[in-house]
């Protein structure tokens, strides 16, 4: 099976917590690389189509030890990750969540990186929206249809971003 997939933090108590991590690498989907935990708090629920490949723990870090060139896009990758986690935690704790969403319309449609952005998204419900930054589905219907009258955004077979 092969599907992208929207990462879920959770805690002790079952409680999940949808991040809103967009565009990770196929190679680094995994939380589990290399560490000493028993127990992995996290899962994935697929968005679109991805390819999913387990590595066991003694062959990736053998592989790390071996292979510098992965070794060192690991590092970069790992680096990145941390990144924009620490972007994700900022804009959680102090941007509005019509700037949340908008942020992550924009993430996924990968405005900012190298080459052309994507602007139409893949289908992606409202409520997995709301999931990503922490609000109602109704709130991002709200903000939805103002961004849709500012033209940020254009229904037209698929969610185009502007």
């Amino acid at each position: 099976m092969t599907k992208t997939s929207n990462p879920v933090s959770g805690s002790v108590s079952g409680v999940e917590h949808p991040t809103t991590r967009t565009g990770v690498s196929p190679l680094m989907q995994s939380q589990s690389l290399p560490t000493h935990n028993l127990v992995h708090m996290g899962s994935a629920t697929a968005m679109t189509d991805c390819a999913v490949l387990r590595i066991e723990k003694k062959a990736m870090v053998d592989a790390l030890h071996r292979e510098h060139t992965l070794s060192d896009l690991f590092m970069a990758y790992l680096l990145g990750r941390n990144i924009r986690y620490e972007e994700d935690l900022v804009d959680q704790l102090f941007n509005s969540s019509e700037k949340r969403l908008a942020r992550i319309l924009l993430l996924l449609a990968h405005f900012g990186k190298e080459g052309v952005p994507e602007t139409v998204i893949p289908k992606i419900s409202q409520e997995t929206l709301a999931e990503m930054i922490g609000t109602t589905r109704s709130r991002v219907s709200f903000f939805m249809n103002r961004f849709r009258k500012l033209g940020f955004i254009h229904y037209n077979g698929g969610l185009q971003v502007h």
